[in-house]
C-alpha cells in the first residue's frame, strides 16, 4: 500500500501553515480590536483593521519571517480571498442582485471605460509615463486592483518592475479608500438625502480598486451598502475578460507589438453569483448559513491581513513620484467622476 501514500502533503503543510497561522492571528487580533469601543466608535471594522495591522507587521516584523511565511500568505491573499468572496454569496439573494440590475451594469461599464481612458490620458499625455505602466495602473484602477494588473501583464508584455509599481499604486489608494469612504457616506447623506445605503454601495463597488477593499469599505458603512457593493464589484470583475479581449485586439492594430495569447476569466465571480442564486432558494438551515458567514468573515479577514503583509513602503518609494501622482489623480477621478456617473445613471434609470 506504500504507493497510496501522499509524501507531498507534509511539505504542503510545512510551506503554508506558518503564513496561514500569521494571517489568522492578525485576523483574530483585528476582530478583537473591532469590538473595543475606541475602534468601534471610529467605524473601524475587523476587515479594515486587518489590513492596517497587516501593513504595520509587513513593514516591521514580516521581512524576517517572509521565507517561512510567504507561501501561506500568498495562499491567503489569492485563494482564501476568492473562497471568501464565493461564500459571501450566502448573504446575497436573487432579489438583491436584481435590485442592482441594469443600472449597476451600466455604471460599472461607464466607470471602467472612463477610468481607463482618463488614466491613459493623464499618464501618457500629461505625466509622460511609459505606456505599459499606465496601462497596468489603468487596468488595476478600472477593474479589480492587483488581480487586474497581473491579468493584464501578459497582454501588454510589461516588465516585472512595472507590474510591481502598478500593484503597489493600486493597493495604496484602494487601502486609502477603505478609510475615506465611510466618512464620504456621511457627507453624501448630508448633501444627497435621497441617496440610499444600497446606492452608495453600488458607488463603492464601482469605484474602489480591490475586491477585498470593497468588502471592507462596504462593511464599515453597513450591511445594505456592503451587499450592494459586493454585487456591483462582482459585475465589474466579470468585465475583466471582455476588457482584456478589447485591449488585446487594440494592441494588435497598433505598432506597439503583438501581445501574447491568453485571456484570464475571473471564475470566482461566477461562483459568487451561483452561491447567491442557491442561497435565494433557502434550502440550508439558518444556523448553517450563519456558520458559513462566520467562516467567510474569517477568510476575508485573513486575506486582508495577507494583502497588508505584502504591501511594502519600499516598493512605493522605488516607484517614484509620477506613478504615485497618477494613482492619486485617478483616485480623485474615481470619487468625483465615478460619483457623477453613479448619480446620473441612478437619476435616469430609477
Amino acid at each position: 500500500m506504500a504507493e497510496l501514500s501522499f509524501p507531498r502533503f507534509p511539505l504542503f503543510v510545512q510551506h503554508r501553515f506558518p503564513g496561514l497561522l500569521l494571517t489568522a492571528a492578525i485576523a483574530g487580533g483585528a476582530a478583537w480590536l473591532a469590538q473595543r469601543p475606541q475602534f468601534a466608535g471610529l467605524g473601524l471594522g475587523a476587515l479594515t483593521l486587518a489590513i492596517m495591522l497587516g501593513i504595520i507587521v509587513g513593514n516591521t516584523l514580516y521581512p524576517s519571517l517572509a521565507v517561512q511565511c510567504d507561501a501561506g500568505v500568498l495562499l491567503a491573499k489569492q485563494k482564501l480571498l476568492r473562497l471568501g468572496i464565493i461564500l459571501f454569496g450566502f448573504r446575497i439573494t436573487l432579489q438583491q442582485i436584481a435590485d442592482v440590475g441594469l443600472s449597476g451594469v451600466l455604471i460599472d461599464a461607464l466607470t471602467l471605460s472612463a477610468t481607463f481612458f482618463v488614466t491613459c490620458l493623464l499618464g501618457i499625455r500629461l505625466l509622460k509615463l511609459d505606456r505599459e505602466t499606465v496601462w497596468l495602473i489603468g487596468a488595476g484602477s478600472s477593474i479589480c486592483g492587483a488581480a487586474a494588473v497581473l491579468a493584464t501583464e501578459p497582454v501588454v508584455k510589461a516588465a516585472p518592475s512595472k507590474v510591481a509599481v502598478a500593484v503597489a499604486t493600486v493597493v495604496l489608494y484602494g487601502t486609502l479608500a477603505i478609510l475615506l469612504y465611510p466618512p464620504l457616506w456621511l457627507l453624501a447623506q448630508a448633501h444627497f438625502p435621497q441617496l440610499s445605503a444600497a446606492q452608495f454601495g453600488i458607488f463603492t463597488g464601482s469605484t474602489v480598486h480591490e475586491v477585498a477593499q470593497v468588502v471592507a469599505a462596504g462593511h464599515a458603512i453597513g450591511p445594505d451598502a456592503e451587499n450592494s457593493a459586493v454585487i456591483a464589484k462582482m459585475l465589474r470583475v466579470m468585465m475583466l475578460a471582455p476588457f482584456l479581449l478589447c485591449l488585446s485586439g487594440w494592441l494588435r492594430r497598433t505598432p506597439h507589438g503583438t501581445p501574447r495569447q491568453g485571456i484570464v476569466f475571473p471564475w470566482f465571480a461566477l461562483g459568487f453569483i451561483g452561491v447567491a442564486l442557491f442561497n435565494s432558494l433557502h434550502l440550508l438551515p439558518a444556523a448553517w448559513v450563519a456558520d458559513i458567514n462566520q467562516l467567510a468573515n474569517l477568510l476575508l479577514a485573513m486575506a486582508m491581513a495577507a494583502l497588508g503583509l505584502t504591501t511594502r513602503f519600499s516598493a512605493l518609494r522605488q516607484a517614484g513620484a509620477k506613478p504615485l501622482l497618477l494613482g492619486l489623480m485617478v483616485f480623485v477621478w474615481l470619487i468625483v467622476g465615478g460619483g457623477a456617473i453613479n448619480l446620473l445613471a441612478q437619476h435616469f434609470l430609477h
